[in-house]
């Protein structure tokens, strides 16, 4: 049977220590600032390179170079406010809506209109592509959401459910037959586009001002108010979690292309990106003014940020030699070792039969010590080499399971004593190690009791040793004192809110008396 070797304990580390997403998201330098001639109400990017810029902004849509971001074209055949412009999922149609209650097709290249669809009786706030490439949707200040068959140019589904401005919607990537959208009447509604009907109703606290579906469709996240909230589709729109990290209305909501962070922009001048496996928020920036929309490329290489002054910002990230060379893998040469050796990382099919060649682990010096049962030599090893506490403590452990503890303490001069008794000293108080280093404690005490005396160091060190576990007693009897205290807080409250709510439920039947 093979020697197992020592465990040692792993312990949870904080995500925050080494900021490593800070670090990410700081290289989104050199921010470029360009004045438009309105409000930036939308952004986005096109899902093809080089990943052009389409701004909309006052009466006009306007196209910004991926790769030099300058002005490459405007649209112009707008008569009121331009909204929502988006590329269709290859980039070479753009639809937007706008407060003429029209919405209008363009082609990507010469600019000029396609489609041009009638039905709404209020502004139109927003249009998408979805998936299938021919149909459009959008939604109004009518309180109504259409689907649009582009070769037709008719609409095909109609609803009318919203009892309020319908100001925000997103689509299912994958899926489209089903559509989302946000509405001022706190609610957000998932359409089936087959079944003409509303399928799924989420109410909000607040005025929902977006609306996107993670990948997976599984998850959407909501910006209502201050809040973004998560909404689990798969259970009926049940909460997952809330994100408050802002001061005022979110506005606008967009995720990284891998769709592991989600980036939301608010009127209280931040936008902040948030991790959506633990719903925790990552990274923050400021800007000189309220924000309505964000965007971010799919290479994940630009960030573009508009504003309500009517200026958008747009961040370059430095792409590194290394990430460029993992995103576009080369071809081995011909003769060289890469080529020989080429394949090595197939997995193979699952019908395949694989034969797995296990490569021995060389063990720590403690673990050969273990391995021929001399535990105090073992003991000796792991704190001869400067290890971690942690890997000492889990040697000790390992030890106390094999009952070999008190034989590799016995037999010990004044300097070996002197080692493990300045271990037990420095880490008694640290809460993963208190249960361990106490029976070591106790087990020094043991053997050395009478002897302890004759040596000035080792009476020092106890002495220190006495000292810090009164300090950690103390400590623990003024929690003691503190959870009792709060206990007696909360059994108070509950006492008084158990006699208010008979009262208040006896004064709203109590009955005004008639005098005459």
């Amino acid at each position: 049977m093979d020697y197992k070797p020592v465990g040692v304990g792993k312990t949870v580390r904080n995500a925050r220590r080494g900021l490593p997403e800070a670090g990410y998201w700081k290289k989104f330098q050199s921010p470029v600032l360009v004045k438009e001639y309105g409000m930036v109400t939308s952004l986005e990017f096109s899902p093809i390179k080089p990943h052009d810029l389409l701004v909309t902004a006052a009466m006009r849509l306007q196209v910004y170079n991926g790769r030099t971001s300058q002005l490459k074209k405007a649209i112009t055949r707008f008569h009121g406010q331009a909204r929502s412009g988006s590329y269709r999922s290859d980039g070479k149609l753009i639809v937007a809506g706008d407060d003429t209650n029209i919405v209008q097709v363009f082609d990507g290249a010469s600019r000029s209109v396609l489609r041009t669809f009638k039905g709404h009786q209020d502004p139109v706030h927003v249009t998408r592509f979805l998936p299938n490439n021919v149909h459009v949707m959008s939604g109004s200040d009518d309180k109504t959401v259409q689907i649009w068959d582009i070769p037709s140019q008719k609409a095909v589904n109609v609803f009318s459910e919203h009892t309020d401005y319908v100001r925000s919607g997103c689509v299912f990537a994958g899926n489209a037959n089903v559509v989302a959208t946000g509405s001022y009447d706190h609610t957000v509604r998932i359409w089936d586009v087959r079944a003409n009907r509303c399928v799924t109703t989420i109410a909000t606290d607040e005025p929902v001002e977006d609306v996107m579906v993670l990948p997976g469709g599984s998850v959407a996240a909501v910006a209502a108010g201050p809040n973004v909230h998560m909404f689990d589709l798969l259970m009926g729109g049940r909460v997952l979690t809330t994100l408050g990290n802002h001061e005022k209305t979110v506005t606008s909501l967009c995720m990284d292309s891998a769709g592991g962070r989600l980036i939301a922009g608010s009127l209280d001048h931040h936008v902040k990106i948030y991790n959506v496996q633990s719903f925790k928020m990552m990274y923050s920036m400021a800007y000189p003014a309220p924000v309505l929309s964000v965007a971010l490329s799919a290479d994940d290489t630009r960030l573009a940020v508009g504003m309500a002054s009517g200026v958008f910002s747009l961040r370059r990230r430095a792409v590194s030699a290394k990430e460029q060379a993992l995103a576009a893998p080369q071809r081995a040469r011909l003769g060289t070792h890469a080529h020989f050796t080429r394949g090595a990382a197939y997995k193979g099919g699952d019908d395949d039969l694989r034969i797995e060649q296990r490569r021995k682990r060389s063990l720590a010096d403690y673990d050969q010590f273990l391995r021929k049962f001399e535990h105090s030599r073992a003991l000796d090893a792991v704190l001869a080499n400067n290890r971690t506490g942690l890997t000492v403590v889990s040697l000790l452990q390992e030890l106390v399971h094999r009952d070999g503890l008190a034989g590799a303490l016995a037999g010990r001069d004044e300097l070996g004593l002197d080692t493990i008794v300045r271990f037990v000293v420095k880490f008694i108080d640290h809460p993963r190690y208190t249960s361990v280093l106490i029976k070591v404690a106790e087990t020094l005490l043991d053997i050395y009791g009478d002897l302890l005396h004759q040596s000035g160091r080792i009476a020092e060190l106890l002495v220190r040793l006495r000292a810090k576990v009164r300090t950690e007693l103390r400590l623990q009897q003024d929690l003691t004192m503190v959870l009792g205290s709060m206990d007696m807080l909360m059994a108070a409250c509950k006492v008084s809110h158990a006699a208010a709510v008979p009262a208040a439920d006896a004064a709203a039947t109590e009955k005004p008396s008639i005098q005459a």
